[in-house]
């Protein structure tokens, strides 16, 4: 029960990994919130989580996310983690790339994910921490992946960053960056077909020296570590949980 009586907002947390690390929070005593794009999935998770409270929102809109953390102010008065997954996919390449595909990807990703850690920072103090989900997609080569790889490479600097500003008030900042895991994203990157998703799906398998995708619980469990009193002298770290691809592939 390492987060008993700990407001947990997860941003992202209606399917895949944020779904998984939703349902582990409130496991072990986290009182969770939930936002998402789509108003079905929020509320199913909502169903499955005993005393979850969900909110559609989409992170690259700022005046929606503040209305989420007005209203975690108002029922909670506090955020004791923040858990920063909300992301979308998206594969060009260069020749191809358009600028509404390069600003939809980074307004999510990047953009959308720095200011919604500054917007819920009012509600955090000291123990507070924040997990961000990055990908090795951001520190690996893979052709067609400009827009998304330059977006999870410059979070990954800013979670740093972030991390040097706030270790002085009691916060850690922390990123867990997946390798192919079996999420629903894996079949939503505009610009690839059914059969595309399904040919890349087994070129990640090849690249993984575990010769398997993995499972959002496992990068959940990464997520809590983080998240818990268990990295408390923890911070600026990035956890790969890709199967060895990134070091061994």
């Amino acid at each position: 029960m390492r987060f008993k009586d700990k407001v947990v907002l997860i941003l992202g947390g209606n399917s895949g990994i944020g779904l998984a690390s939703a349902k582990a929070f409130a496991a072990e005593g986290g009182i969770v919130r939930l936002t998402g794009r789509d108003q079905a999935t929020i509320d199913d998770a909502v169903l499955e989580i005993d005393g979850a409270r969900g909110y559609r929102a989409d992170i690259s809109d700022l005046a929606e996310m503040e209305e989420v953390i007005s209203a975690i102010e108002a029922q909670d008065g506090r955020i004791d983690v923040l858990f920063v997954n909300a992301g979308v996919g998206g594969f060009a390449p260069i020749r191809e790339l358009t600028p509404e595909d390069w600003d939809k990807v980074h307004d999510i990703n990047l953009r959308g994910a720095i200011f919604a850690i500054q917007k819920a920072l009012r509600l955090m103090g000291r123990g507070g921490s924040i997990v961000v989900t990055g990908s090795i997609g951001g520190h690996g080569v893979l052709p067609g992946n400009a827009a998304y790889g330059a977006a999870k490479a410059g979070l990954a600097m800013a979670v740093k960053i972030i991390a040097a500003e706030l270790v002085g008030e009691g916060i850690r900042v922390n990123m867990v960056s997946p390798g192919p895991i079996e999420t629903p994203l894996l079949h939503r990157n505009p610009g690839i077909s059914g059969e595309a998703v399904d040919a890349l799906r087994q070129q990640m398998i090849a690249a993984v020296p575990m010769r398997r995708m993995g499972q959002a619980e496992e990068v959940a469990r990464a997520v809590l570590f983080f998240a818990s009193e268990d990295a408390s002298f923890v911070t600026a770290a990035n956890l790969f949980v890709d199967g060895g691809a990134l070091e061994l592939g």
